[in-house]
């Protein structure tokens, strides 16, 4: 029901505009249409999972849940409140902040790469001397991430990396706006000291 096989979609995979008419057909067993939600959202809900677990596998498993979350709960999406995209981010946000405080919190140290799994955007104009620089980066700001604490991780990735507004953390995390700022400026304080550690260098 999750993963998408694109070879079985057929002609019903016309791009569906409306997502009131997409979460309709989804709710209807319209396989094409579901095929479609899982397309345009699985890299943001991995890349997310993967952020806060540090581990491929616990990341798709993750992701699958989601999605089954997901369809699960197709008949609470209303059109008029808002947009797919930030009503299916926000139940993927919640489940996956669930789950990290489940596991206590505490980043995994699996000696993985997360520029090895981690879904990626690449822009066609970088030479591929400045993708792999890019990528390098990315990977050095993921690792440093990974090490800080885990309440100051939490603000850090929902703030800096989804670039959620105070009020959406808030409602996340249940804490006063004055903690996730508070939370916000130390991460972002530890996370220079890390990188300086690191010697992280900026790619221009």
């Amino acid at each position: 029901m999750i993963r998408s096989d694109q070879g079985n979609v057929g002609v019903n995979a016309a791009l569906i505009k409306s997502d009131g008419e997409l979460v309709r057909r989804c709710r209807a067993g319209d396989s094409a249409a579901w095929e479609q939600v899982v397309r345009e959202y699985s890299r943001r809900v991995y890349n997310l999972a993967y952020r806060f677990t540090g581990r491929h596998e616990s990341a798709e498993d993750l992701t699958q849940e989601v999605f089954v979350r997901v369809y699960r709960s197709l008949e609470q999406y209303d059109p008029q409140a808002g947009d797919l995209a930030n009503w299916l981010m926000r139940l993927a946000r919640n489940l996956v902040i669930d789950d990290y405080r489940k596991r206590g919190r505490t980043p995994t140290d699996s000696g993985e790469d997360l520029t090895d799994h981690e879904y990626h955007l690449e822009s066609h104009h970088d030479l591929p001397d400045r993708g792999i620089e890019r990528s390098e980066r990315a990977g050095q700001v993921h690792a440093a991430i990974a090490r800080l604490a885990p309440d100051l991780r939490e603000c850090v990735i929902l703030r800096d990396i989804e670039e959620l507004t105070y009020q959406e953390i808030v409602d996340i995390l249940r804490i006063p706006i004055g903690t996730v700022k508070s939370r916000i400026n130390r991460g972002r304080i530890e996370l220079a000291k890390i990188l300086r550690r690191m010697k992280f260098v900026e790619v221009a």
